[in-house]
């Protein structure tokens, strides 16, 4: 056998591909400090997801890039760079990198349910996550997220968001006295709510800010357009006509307004009985119609499940409750998909060929 140089070792990993951006390291810019000790090889590799699948595939590239070379001790360490918007210079809160709005165009498609899932999925990755219930007249956080209480300020200026699950949470239902309270306001009154709800709150440095949207197509998401730069839409629909209706409307607006669509979840996609059989109890193929009409990807499809209910009623959704259940890891999926998403689109967005870097210091670095 030849011998084996630290020039082939570099060729070969230069060569694997990265998963998400389907790439080879070396045209993405992100492989360094290759590293050869006897029969050893270390290297660094930069990744714009936090999902464990990304790395877990690149290292069994590496490894099988490695093989053709006889070596099979290998250290990898991933530096996980969560790419960032773009922001301006009055940007309300620019230490936050991606906004995610969570919209459904209509009420009662479990718009609140996947908000939460997702920001928790996000969480439990490594990530820093902030989630902003913009739902001001149906807020469903402190429910969801079983917490109450009145957020504090430590310098009279800027509110402190209440923490669960590792996860900063702001809603209008932490400064209602009583939670049944109706929200009686107009148009400049939720306007105002919602600035100060964004420009207000201390988020600090947060990966992605999840926002919760009411239905509809009205003042929120305009107001948040107008006021800041989002990453993209995420669209959450049912397979039913009726609602698919309402989804385009959505759509629609975001176009309007140019906000990025992230891509469209299913939800009540489907049942499974007890036999294992599968029932498409509100039809079947709507967020695949939607998907191939708008050129936007299917994240998810979120079975019916009443444990996924009972788990948000009783302040712990399912991704936090039961993280292994069939359910959760839909949810965990569909947070993968969309940060793989997100990653994708910045890079689109910088025209290059590299993958997106982000200024400031490394988010994490796991050695595997």
């Amino acid at each position: 056998m030849a011998e084996i140089t630290l020039e082939n070792v570099q060729a070969a990993l230069a060569a694997v591909e990265d998963p998400t951006f389907e790439a080879t390291l070396a045209k993405l810019g992100t492989l360094d400090e290759v590293k050869l000790e006897g029969q050893k090889v270390s290297a660094r590799v930069r990744v714009s997801s936090p999902t464990e699948s990304v790395r877990e595939e690149i290292r069994r590239r590496v490894e099988k890039a490695l093989e053709t070379l006889g070596m099979t001790q290998v250290s990898l360490e991933f530096d996980i760079q969560i790419p960032t918007r773009e922001t301006t210079s009055n940007d309300p809160i620019p230490t936050v990198r991606n906004v995610i709005l969570v919209m459904s165009g209509k009420g009662g498609v479990g718009k609140s349910t996947v908000a939460a899932n997702l920001a928790l999925a996000l969480a439990r990755s490594g990530t820093r996550v902030g989630l902003l219930d913009a739902d001001v007249y149906g807020p469903s956080v402190p429910t969801m997220l079983g917490i109450q209480g009145h957020p504090s300020s430590k310098d009279g200026k800027r509110i402190e968001p209440l923490q669960r699950f590792g996860v900063k949470l702001m809603s209008i239902g932490f400064l209602l006295e009583d939670p049944k309270q109706a929200v009686i306001w107009r148009g400049a009154m939720l306007h105002g709510a919602l600035q100060q709800f964004i420009s207000d709150v201390n988020w600090g440095e947060l990966d992605y800010l999840v926002l919760d949207l009411p239905p509809g197509t009205g003042d929120v998401a305009l107001t948040l357009a107008q006021n800041l730069k989002v990453t993209g839409a995420l669209m959450v629909t049912t397979p039913q006509e009726v609602a698919l209706i309402d989804v385009h409307k959505a759509l629609s607006m975001c176009k309007k307004l140019d906000i990025p669509v992230l891509g469209i979840v299913e939800n009540m996609s489907y049942f499974v009985d007890p036999s294992g059989t599968r029932h498409a109890l509100f039809g079947e193929g709507g967020g695949a119609k939607l998907a191939e009409e708008w050129k936007t990807p299917v994240l998810a499809q979120i079975p019916i499940d009443p444990a996924v209910g009972r788990a948000g009623d009783a302040g712990t959704p399912v991704v936090q409750a039961d993280p292994t259940c069939a359910s959760a890891k839909v949810f965990t999926a569909m947070a993968e998909n969309l940060t793989e998403r997100i990653a994708r689109m910045h890079r689109e967005r910088a025209g290059g060929e590299e993958a997106p870097v982000t200024a400031g210091p490394k988010r994490l670095r796991i050695v595997q």
